[in-house]
């Protein structure tokens, strides 16, 4: 029924201009009547007719092969695409602009970031007369939240009314569809992009917290078997220590195992960790271990990563003061700073000597750990002590510090 109604109004039109023609012609131009008129007349109906039934069903043809079926829709010469972006409005309009540059015949384009508008003229060949056309396409994007809604047009580079006279063989209905896809087809790589991105970013986390894991594997048994051993033999020389060190041991534990790396926790929890840690150390190490401690009580409570202050006194326990003879100092230290917290843990071991240094797994660990979950918020350094020994600080943001700011 579309396809017929297309067909009889587009003759009727051409039909009723040819007739209004042919009586100005007989009526004003010659004065006399002559029959044989009449004939050629007719003969150019026919060919008119036979040009426009032609025009009509190549015009169909090619919206069936186009859209896959016909309405009235397809068939109009001037198309109209309404299509939401899931982007906020600058980067729909990127996607659009590109989409146009990318069409075949695209010349004369003008764009506008601020209006977010695009203009274009596409050089098209009409697939059946092989004849130059141009047409015209107009986008526009109009902010919705953090979404865009694109609105294309394409139309041929004339007059609305010649629309009832002439047809541009599905071009402008091929351009709307190629637009569509082209912007469909970027929202969906855009989106493959983010989920890498992210699948990427779960891997590095996974691949930090493994290496940890790794890194606590190797170091805690060994820690415990030398706990265990010293506490063996103090049962024998002096039963109060050991009974000391045990619980020292049972407070560590406590402490270390029912969390795992991703469980939130606070800076008096890991300074309890350390300290059980410490004391342990103390016991077996006698006098040749100090340890002072300065942390302000309303900082206790302040989020702050789990195991990082633990790495850094072992880090300052191996590395500084058991190469050292005569052993030497720990200190921990924390401070509130602007919109957050900075803890300190220094000695005065051997410092950067290379008798003293380690693998430096530990430390790069921290670094990758406040990177995943602070990004640039937080920060590591370390730097020598002085007069010897290292002092490395973790910086971490806490809006809620309330505790005195120190410069």
């Amino acid at each position: 029924m579309t396809n017929t109604f297309f067909i009889l109004r587009l003759a009727t039109v051409w039909m009723a201009c040819y007739l209004a023609i042919v009586i100005f012609i007989n009526e004003a131009v010659l004065d006399d009547a002559d029959d044989s008129r009449g004939g050629f007349f007719f003969t150019l109906a026919l060919v008119l007719l036979f040009v426009i039934f032609n025009s009509a069903f190549s015009h169909l043809r090619r919206v069936r092969l186009i859209a896959g079926n016909v309405n009235s829709a397809n068939l109009a010469n001037r198309q109209r695409r309404q299509i939401e972006v899931p982007f906020e409005a600058g980067a729909a309009f990127d996607m659009v602009e590109a989409a146009i540059r990318e069409l075949p015949g695209a010349e004369d384009i003008e764009s506008a970031r601020d209006s977010l508008q695009v203009r274009a003229k596409l050089k098209r060949t009409d697939p059946w007369d092989l004849r130059a056309r141009t047409n015209q396409v107009l986008v526009t994007v109009t902010p919705n939240g953090d979404a865009g809604s694109v609105t294309v047009i394409c139309e041929p580079q004339r007059l609305a009314w010649t629309d009832w006279f002439l047809v541009d063989f599905g071009t402008n209905l091929e351009t709307a569809e190629a637009i569509s896809r082209a912007i469909s087809r970027r929202v969906a790589e855009r989106r493959r992009m983010e989920q890498a991105s992210v699948r990427e970013t779960v891997t590095e986390k996974e691949l930090t917290v493994a290496k940890l894991s790794l890194l606590h594997a190797q170091v805690e048994p060994h820690f415990l078997y030398n706990t265990l051993a010293s506490a063996q033999i103090l049962t024998r020389s002096d039963p109060a220590r050991a009974d000391q060190m045990l619980g020292n041991l049972i407070m560590y534990l406590r402490q270390s195992m029912p969390r795992t790396e991703d469980l939130p926790s606070t800076l008096g929890e890991e300074l309890a960790r350390a300290r059980a840690y410490l004391d342990i150390l103390k016991i077996r190490m006698g006098p040749s271990l100090n340890l002072s401690i300065d942390i302000p009580e309303p900082l206790l409570p302040v989020p702050f990563p789990t195991m990082m202050l633990q790495t850094l006194v072992e880090n300052a326990i191996k590395h500084g003061l058991e190469p050292k003879p005569g052993g030497g100092t720990v200190w921990i230290l924390a401070r509130a700073v602007e919109q957050g917290v900075a803890v300190t843990v220094a000695d005065d071991g051997r410092g950067f000597s290379a008798e003293g240094g380690g693998t430096g797994i530990g430390l790069r660990n921290v670094r990758e750990r406040l990177r995943l979950a602070y990004g640039n918020a937080a920060s590591f350094a370390i730097v020598s002590n002085f007069p010897s020994g290292v002092a490395a600080t973790i910086t971490v943001p806490c809006p809620s510090v309330t505790g005195d700011k120190h410069d």
